[in-house]
């Protein structure tokens, strides 16, 4: 990929981060609406950038080849650490958690009921894990990083990925707790960023990012009175 190309790359993640945000919060629209949309920028406009800007299949530009144990074994045992640190960590804070906030949230602005709930849980663990890996580490992020900046692909993909999450949940916490939650996420970014620079691919990512999202979900489950 040459420098216009990384430069493309970047306008690109930062218009469509832009654009789902006004979906998130500005447009009154459902969840499907926002599923709808988020496959449109995270897969639909990276894949058809990659083929026919790039000239590359989807293997080729990101490296899929056959898995081995080896190949993924780190993003099982970072995943494994944040799945017990998401649940510790909410156990800690849920004192301070404005809880009927996030219950209002989901409920009301993105229609997530109930009744629903188990089949959203299993989008976001493997759907919605899946597209932002695949964006956030496998367009932006490695395409930028195997051009020689790397500090740069580091920092930038992490702090959008980062933005682009606080921005989905800015009604639900305290600004001190907002604060937290962007760090997390923009430390997370660069771990899952990390893991992938020994594979060339965002699959260890993955794995992180679905255990991450269980115990996200086990959390959801108990605030729906499911669990």
């Amino acid at each position: 990929m040459t420098r216009n190309h990384v430069f493309q790359v970047c306008i690109i993640a930062l218009c469509s981060c832009s654009v789902l945000f006004v979906i998130e919060q500005i447009l009154d629209v459902n969840y499907f609406i926002k599923t709808v949309s988020k496959v449109f920028f995270f897969l639909v406009i990276p894949i058809l950038y990659i083929r026919y800007i790039c000239k590359l299949t989807v293997k080729e530009s990101f490296n899929i080849q056959k898995v081995r144990w080896k190949s993924v074994r780190l993003g099982f045992l970072f995943g494994s650490l944040a799945f017990g640190i998401i649940l510790l960590t909410y156990w800690v804070l849920r004192s301070i958690i404005d809880t009927d906030a996030i219950m209002y949230d989901l409920q009301e602005r993105s229609g997530i009921t109930p009744e629903i709930f188990i089949f959203v849980a299993l989008y976001i663990t493997f759907g919605n894990s899946l597209m932002e890996e695949f964006y956030f580490r496998g367009f932006l992020f490695l395409n930028v990083y195997k051009t020689g900046y790397k500090v740069f692909a580091h920092v930038f993909s992490a702090f959008l990925f980062a933005v682009y999450h606080t921005a989905i949940f800015a009604t639900w916490f305290s600004f001190e707790l907002m604060l937290l939650a962007l760090a997390g996420l923009f430390i997370a970014g660069i771990l899952f960023n990390w893991l992938n620079t020994y594979s060339q691919n965002f699959l260890n990512s993955w794995i992180f990012h679905i255990m991450a999202d269980i115990a996200i979900i086990l959390i959801g489950l108990h605030l729906y009175g499911i669990l």
